[in-house]
């Protein structure tokens, strides 16, 4: 038989894709003075989604961890939010520099912002001793694997959205926002009072006198109608201001979570980026929205009302983070792949000197490890956790790889 080709090397992921993001690591890594020995680890963690959604308030950030346990571990990630008078010299700084205020209002966050509110005495990014964490593991450390772990997905949290970086100084994006505009409101030169040899201002026009004087124009000058174009991310929901009345089947939050989610579907939809989902099965689907929902309450409602326990619904989550709806079918008991496929990647491994036995169609290995080929054509690493098999890392065509990428 011939010799094995070497597993091919696995790029690691790096964390702070923005300058934003970036800027994050490295105060946590140079100036945060955090345990230098755990931030690997937690780099480690970070990358074989261990982590569930990070729920981001001003001050500190909460999450669920999954470690070698079955039950996840509770961290909290806190950084100092800035006192009220520092916030009015952040706020005066920014709007002091009209193309910092209108790049923030567009959502943005420009590297000059955080220059100014340094040079102001108010650094946006952490230094030492402003970052804290606690979990709920045995580990004293500060920050553990877990914590550290919160960490490095921050920076994922602040490439998405900026403005969560202002949120964990402790003033969300309509607090900014809103200290903006008044500033701007109140630097704009007053408008002159009308006067006797002044036209009056302009009083609009009645909507449905448009919409009629449109309507009546010929077809050939009607300009051709276009859907405005999407924006380079998807908006947000406006905030419910009550909640769900008594005996309702969801909770304002979990609404909010619902549309949120349905306005990245058709953000995906609008700008080409795949079909939304929209063709996935009813259980991927629940295993997708679960695995945003890790770590916070929302997870205990979808598996109440789809008849799981919190247990499966958390197994199907975690698969669904590892290899999306394609990884979720090795744990289908009525999925079989081919007999020829398994028994030549059983002799591949075997060949590799791994200690390797058939388990139906699965292949054992050490540890308690199976490898489970999936409808695509990939192995997931699997091992059984609180009496279920779970997926423990991302899929890999060569059996090999995929066995050295485990958890």
């Amino acid at each position: 038989m011939p010799r094995p080709t070497p597993a091919r090397p696995i790029k690691r992921r790096t964390f702070g894709a923005t300058w934003w993001g970036q800027a994050w690591v490295d105060a946590l890594e140079q100036r945060a003075r955090l345990d230098p020995n755990r931030l690997p680890r937690g780099r480690s963690y970070a990358r074989h989604s261990r982590v569930g959604a990070l729920n981001v308030s001003p001050g500190e950030v909460r999450t669920a961890v999954l470690g070698s346990r079955d039950s996840a571990y509770r961290v909290m990630l806190r950084i100092r939010p800035f006192s009220d008078a520092e916030w009015e010299l952040v706020l005066d700084a920014i709007a002091a520099r009209a193309g910092h205020a209108a790049a923030l209002l567009d959502g943005e966050l420009s590297p000059g912002i955080a220059d100014d509110a340094r040079a102001a005495g108010c650094d946006l990014l952490p230094g030492p001793g402003e970052v804290g964490t606690s979990c709920s593991c045995p580990d004293w450390a500060n920050p553990c694997k877990h914590a550290a772990a919160v960490c490095y997905l921050v920076a994922d949290r602040l490439d998405e959205d900026p403005f969560e970086l202002l949120a964990l100084r402790g003033r969300s994006r309509e607090e900014v926002l809103a200290g903006l505009r008044s500033r701007r409101a109140s630097s704009a030169p007053a408008r002159p009072s009308p006067s006797s040899g002044e036209p009056s201002l302009d009083t609009g026009v009645v909507a449905r006198d448009a919409y009629a004087a449109w309507a009546t124009r010929p077809a050939e000058e009607m300009p051709p109608l276009r859907p405005p174009l999407p924006g380079p991310e998807p908006g947000r929901p406006a905030p419910l201001v009550t909640d769900a009345p008594p005996g309702a089947v969801t909770t304002a939050v979990e609404l909010a979570a619902l549309a949120a989610d349905a306005t990245r579907r058709a953000w995906a939809l609008a700008t080409g980026d795949g079909d939304g989902d929209l063709a996935l099965s009813p259980d991927a689907d629940l295993a997708r929205r679960a695995h945003t929902a890790l770590g916070s309450t929302g997870v205990s409602g979808m598996a109440r009302r789809s008849g799981r326990s919190d247990r499966q619904l958390v197994r199907l989550a975690i698969g669904w983070g590892h290899g999306r709806a394609d990884a979720l079918r090795v744990l289908d008991d009525g999925w079989h792949p081919p007999a020829d496929v398994v028994a030549a990647a059983r002799e591949l491994l075997r060949s590799a000197a791994a200690r390797v036995r058939r388990s139906g169609d699965h292949i054992s290995l050490p540890g308690g490890v199976q490898l489970r080929l999936s409808p695509a054509g990939r192995w997931y690493p699997c091992q059984r956790r609180g009496g279920d098999w779970e997926v423990i890392g991302p899929g890999d065509p060569d059996p090999i790889a995929a066995y050295d990428t485990r958890t």
